[in-house]
Formats: C-alpha cells, structure tokens, sequence
C-alpha cells in the first residue's frame, strides 16, 4: 500500500510459515546461522545503501563502524528520516529491554548505536521497558522481579553515556496510565486475525501476551500525543524486533494521524559457541557486564574458534575467521581501525596467528572494557532517577523530580 506520510511504498509482508529454512528470528528466539540477505528478503525490509551512508557521513562528518561493517545494515524509512532532518524536522529515538535477566554484549550493540545518534542528532531517546512482556512470557518470572530487573538493567543503559536530558526511561507498569490510551486506540486498529499471523498466538496464549504489541507499538507515537504534535520516529534495535513495528504500529499510524515508525536493524553479535546470536539462556556462551573478569576470561578462552584440529594445519591452512566468533568479537566491538582488523584477519587466514594468541589478546580487550563498563554502571546508582520517568501529571515527569517535591 502507499504510505500518504511517507509518500512511497511499503514493503511490509509478513513470514510465510510454511516456508522451510534453516534459521529461525522471531522476536522470542532466534536459532541457527541467520542468513541476513535472505531475511531482508523475508521480512521485507530494505538494505542500506551507500547513498544512506554518505547521507550520515554528510550530517554527522563521519561514518560509525556498525554503518561501515554492516553491523547495522536494514532499515524502513531511514531515508525519509534523515530527508525530513535535512529540511529542519528533527525525530526521536525509540528502543527498550525486555528485563528477564542480566545484560550482555549483544544488548548493547542497538544501545551503543542509539547513543551515537543521540550525540549527532541531538534527539531524545525513549526507552521502553517491557517489564510486563517478560513477566507474561515466564514461569518463573514474577511482576516484582521484572520490575527490579528493570531498575538494574537501566543501570547498564545509563553507562553508555546518555544524555539525562534527553532520555526518557519507563517500565510499562509504572507508566501504564500515560501509555493506556494511546495502546488503546492501537488495539481497537488491530485485529486479532492480524496479531496472530505476525506473532503466532495460540490459544494457550496469556491474553497479556495478545494486548502487548498495542503496548510496545505505543511508544511509536507517546511524543506525539505529550507535545501534541507529530514527530517522527527512529527505531534503532536487532532486526528479530522488526515484527512489531511492520505488523502493527507501521500499519495503525496512517489510522491514528502519526509517521510511520522508521527503523534501523542491527545483526547479532555471536555467542562463544559453535553458532548463533549471543543469548543469555546460554550463560557459558555469553559475556554479562556484570561477569568477574576471571569469568570474562574463562569464557573467551574456552570459546569455539574457526582453528584448525592441529597446530601444523593451522600453519598450513590458515584458520578459518569466517566462522570464528573470536574474530567476530573484534569485528563488532573490540577493533574499531579497519586496517588492525583486516591484519588480524589476514594473520588468522594465512596461519600466523593461532587460535590462544588470538583469543589472550581478545580476552584481554574485553575484560578493559568490562571493568570500565563497571564503573559506570556502578556510578550509575546516583543517577537513575534522571532518567526513569513515572505516572504524573504533564507525562515526562522524572522520579528526581517527584522526589524532590515530595521532600
């Protein structure tokens, strides 16, 4: 359909569930090796171009490596964005956490990245959190639990650096009456016919489950509805998010009067295993911020390595980066000099470089920024009530603020 806001064609479809494949995204799970050409194809998004990049680096005078690598590589209506913030029209920046555990590198990866919008774009970051979400989705989660989880994950997000200022953090249960009425009129936009094909709802579903999506598509348009007039979005977040925003908030906006929410789709960063994105229901193949440096180091050098079976292969052959999460660790976060990462990437391939040198010097990397990530976060106590927003009059009230008019 053609889009009145946007003024061109969506290409929004929803997976075909019959189609077999060898990867599985959902925004619940993701298996196996995911193709991510073929996903773009699937979801029906769009690959960034060159023409986007230059665009960045002509509005912010440079390129960020997850531009550069592809780490950030699929997008709906990135173009219109940055067009409508050429002519003067400035978005804001939207992403969240579902809090069922701790944090771990592959978060941060969307985190990382919204910052630097944040900093280059000055815009304001929303952050959802779906204490709600996780708490319908578990057995063995409780309401209290996700709602802490929550707390201490924000301590993760304000370490990155965000501007207090400028973001806005809420869990959807302390800010429900704020979000209520605009997930209301997204879920009387959507059928259940509809949700169902893009969730795969089931009728032993919990009915919190079936009402969430009005919920995380709300926050599409809460500036909107608090500054009372339209604004633009930016969703910066893993591509297996996606089915939330083409299913419901991009269909309901036109309905409601708002933009369509544009996104920009990260990959995953790979977990220590053998295959697949960095999960924490896999703690051994995940690195945490809150992980001792001892476990930091343990991790990476038992991880699985594109190595070869023998030292004279190795020598021989080469290894094989590839496929080896070693090399990928310093590929998404770990080598930020193109020219360092291609030698470390020859040195592999050509044999010099074995397999423990390779994981020392990259456990090494990680523990420094682990152990500076920690002092942020720690520092980060002071300060989350600059960031945590609740239920009050005027809607973008922040708990300092409450707390100092209640003293």
């Amino acid at each position: 359909m053609v889009s009145e806001e946007n003024g061109k064609e969506d290409k929004e479809k929803d997976d075909d569930p019959e189609k077999p494949d060898d990867f599985v995204v959902t925004p619940w799970a993701v298996k196996g090796d995911v193709d991510y050409d073929k996903l773009v194809e699937q979801f029906g998004t769009s690959p960034i171009t060159p023409e986007i990049i230059e665009t960045f680096h002509r509005l912010t005078g440079e390129i960020h490596p997850f531009l550069r690598r592809r780490i950030f590589y699929s997008h709906r209506d990135l173009d219109d964005i940055l067009r409508r913030y050429e002519n003067g029209e400035q978005f804001f920046l939207y992403t969240g956490r579902g809090p069922s555990g701790g944090v771990h590198l592959g978060h941060l990866i969307p985190w990382i990245f919204t910052k630097y919008l944040q900093d280059k774009f000055g815009a304001e970051l929303y952050f959802q959190m779906t204490d709600d979400e996780k708490y319908f989705n578990s057995d063995k989660l409780s309401l209290e639990k996700t709602a802490d989880l929550a707390e201490e994950n924000t301590l993760d997000l304000i370490a990155i650096g965000f501007d207090p200022k400028k973001t806005f953090v809420f869990t959807d249960t302390g800010y429900m009456e704020t979000m209520y009425g605009i997930a209301a009129k997204i879920a009387k936009h959507t059928t259940f016919s509809t949700a169902k094909a893009v969730f795969g709802f089931e009728n032993s579903t919990p009915i919190g489950m079936i009402f969430f999506p009005a919920i995380q598509a709300a926050t599409c348009f809460l500036p909107s509805v608090l500054k009372g007039y339209n604004i633009p979005c930016l969703i910066p977040a893993a591509i297996d998010q996606d089915p939330y925003w083409r299913g419901i908030a991009r269909e309901v906006a036109p309905k409601l009067g708002f933009y369509k929410p544009a996104q920009i789709h990260s990959k995953f960063i790979p977990g220590l295993g053998q295959s697949g994105k960095m999960s924490a229901s896999q703690p051994e193949t995940a690195i945490f911020t809150t992980d001792p440096l001892d476990v930091v180091e343990k991790k990476v050098k038992s991880s699985f390595t594109g190595g070869r079976d023998t030292l004279e292969e190795q020598r021989l052959l080469g290894g094989q980066a590839d496929i080896c999460p070693v090399y990928h660790y310093y590929y998404y976060l770990f080598e930020p000099d193109d020219s360092e990462l291609k030698r470390i990437y020859d040195d592999c391939v050509t044999g010099q470089l074995l397999c423990g040198d390779c994981k020392m010097m990259l456990a090494s990397r990680v523990k420094r920024f682990i152990s500076a990530h920690a002092k942020k976060r720690e520092e980060a106590r002071n300060h989350v009530d600059e960031f945590i927003i609740q239920d009050v009059s005027g809607g973008l009230t922040k708990r300092s603020e409450m707390r100092r008019k209640n003293n």
